[in-house]
């Protein structure tokens, strides 16, 4: 199984004719994703250079192609209106890339989206979702698979199916990093897991659906068997995941938190990234997740050893191990 989006899922992107929207709506398609067509206002009536349908509007996409999904492309000056529009038009897993987009603009929006209970939005600022295919032929990046959907800006041929899991086992996913999410996802395939969806939050400070949310996701999912949660400095968001965990979840999670080093005060890398107090400190969420009972990983190349080795699995024996 998977969470938020699988094989079926109709996908449009918004941006479709910019530099970033062209390049990624083509990697999307080459994995196996269902993008049924884009939008650009202006250029609705034409189509782009995979020979899909570019519409004026989120809604006549939709009405047109029956589109499920979006993933958006769109300059961070227009992208929360963007998010606004496809929830509107009522699509169900929105998932804005775009990084930059200002403060003001997403607590408006996020303030709006109460209004759309059942649109899901994955960032901004974040490589997306993704529920790995079957792999049908090839190696590495010319891979192909099938039944699969990549979102954003994830590389897919890295990511393992359950059903191609040499354990058995696969995982979830959760990440507040892009580079770390696929840190991660390397890692538990090379120990011989699958993973059941991968989601990119992003790293801003107002985003769209967040740990606990994906959590309550995997928890009651049958084919997921554990989950990697990465966070970093800035926020309580970790540690009111960690309580969530010790509460609710009967599944391992194995923890990592970036920014160790970071001195107070300084943003590192995402806008969200920034230690305001001393719980935002990555040590200090570090001791909380520890406390909730979370196997936390004191550098993320123990990802996949730690994540293997709590579902039983002896890691030197691994898959690439």
């Amino acid at each position: 199984m998977s969470i938020l989006v699988d094989g079926s899922t109709r996908v449009i992107c918004q941006g479709i004719t910019g530099t970033s929207g062209a390049f990624h709506t083509k990697g999307c398609l080459d994995y196996g994703t269902k993008i049924v067509g884009g939008t650009t206002p202006g250029k609705g009536g034409t189509t782009d250079a995979n020979g899909l349908p570019i519409f004026d509007t989120v809604q006549e996409a939709v009405d047109a192609t029956g589109a499920t999904a979006s993933m958006i492309f769109v300059p961070p000056p227009f992208a929360a209106d963007a998010v606004l529009e496809a929830a509107n038009a009522g699509l169900k897993v929105v998932c804005c890339i775009t990084e930059g987009i200002p403060v003001q603009d997403m607590v408006r929006t996020k303030h709006i989206l109460r209004d759309f209970p059942d649109c899901c939005l994955i960032g901004p600022n974040c490589p997306g979702v993704i529920t790995p295919g079957i792999k049908v032929s090839g190696e590495g990046p010319s891979a192909t698979f099938r039944d699969g959907c990549k979102i954003g800006i994830m590389p897919g041929y890295i990511n393992v199916a359950p059903a191609d899991a040499p354990t058995g086992k696969a995982v979830g996913v959760i990440s507040r990093s892009g580079t770390l999410t696929y840190e991660a996802v390397w890692q538990t395939s090379a120990m011989g897991l699958g993973q059941t969806t991968c989601v990119g939050i992003g790293g801003d400070p107002i985003r769209g659906m967040g740990f606990i949310d994906l959590l309550e996701r995997f928890e009651a999912d049958d084919a997921t068997h554990g989950v990697v949660m990465i966070g970093e400095i800035g926020g309580t968001d970790e540690a009111d995941a960690g309580e969530w965990i010790k509460a609710n979840m009967n599944k391992p999670v194995t923890a990592f938190i970036a920014g160790r080093t970071a001195p107070k005060g300084k943003r590192m890398g995402h806008a969200g990234a920034i230690i305001g107090g001393s719980d935002d400190t990555a040590q200090a969420k570090m001791d909380a997740l520890k406390g909730f009972g979370v196997s936390v990983c004191e550098s993320p190349a123990e990802l996949g050893i730690r994540m293997a080795e709590a579902l039983g699995i002896d890691a030197t024996q691994a898959v690439g191990s």
